[in-house]
């Protein structure tokens, strides 16, 4: 059982975005989305730069003040797709159980697999099976434990760097998300990914929650 030692780690804020970072946003979601949408139709070796600028509506120079490569804009994706768990898991109710919070917080991506099922799919299949893009799908999960593991030290008054609850929960409720994600590209979309993560969590969440009494 963890120990009841306090913990007063980083609190996060969703910070106020001026007009100029807020037109800079709208600029990275479309080319970001002109960019996904062409990578999961042709697949990444295929898709030229050019004909991403082209979809978007925007110059080679415009695209390259923001990403420095088709791969960035991948891994720009998985930031976003990071940072979305933490907020929710932040605004979470405290007294939530962590099983429910954790499932919570992983659902956020999940949740625009589901609303764009078929194009997410395509993504989803080409980043794990493209090894350049696969390996930094791993380097942002190894980003998502640590922050995540932060909000649950946060969440639960235990230091991170002194339990092993909050990294060993963060990391069941990613390796849950990761399987689900495994599953469904591995069966080309056969199962639905938000029914499949409830029953991942059926199976961790005894775990989480009693680690917690």
């Amino acid at each position: 059982m963890p120990s009841s030692r306090r913990y007063d780690g980083p609190v996060t804020s969703r910070p106020h975005l001026t007009l100029a970072e807020r037109k800079r946003r709208l600029v990275s979601d479309e080319l970001t989305e002109s960019a996904l949408q062409l990578l999961a139709l042709k697949g990444y070796e295929a898709v030229t730069i050019d004909e991403i600028v082209t979809a978007a509506g925007v110059s080679r120079r415009t695209f390259f003040r923001y990403f420095g490569s088709k791969e960035d804009v991948v891994v720009q994706f998985l930031a976003d797709m990071g940072d979305g768990m933490r907020a929710e898991l932040a605004e979470r109710p405290v007294d939530e159980p962590p099983s429910v919070a954790l499932l919570h917080a992983v659902r956020v991506p999940l949740a625009a697999c589901s609303s764009h099922s078929e194009r997410a799919l395509r993504v989803v299949q080409l980043i794990l099976r493209t090894p350049a893009l696969l390996a930094r799908f791993l380097e942002r999960q190894a980003q998502w434990r640590g922050d995540l593991t932060q909000e649950v030290g946060r969440r639960t008054g235990l230091d991170p760097d002194a339990d092993l609850y909050p990294r060993l929960a963060a990391g069941m409720a990613l390796t849950a998300f990761d399987t689900v994600l495994q599953r469904w590209s591995t069966t080309e979309g056969a199962e639905d990914p938000a029914e499949l993560l409830d029953r991942a969590f059926d199976v961790i969440a005894p775990a989480l929650d009693a680690g917690r009494t």
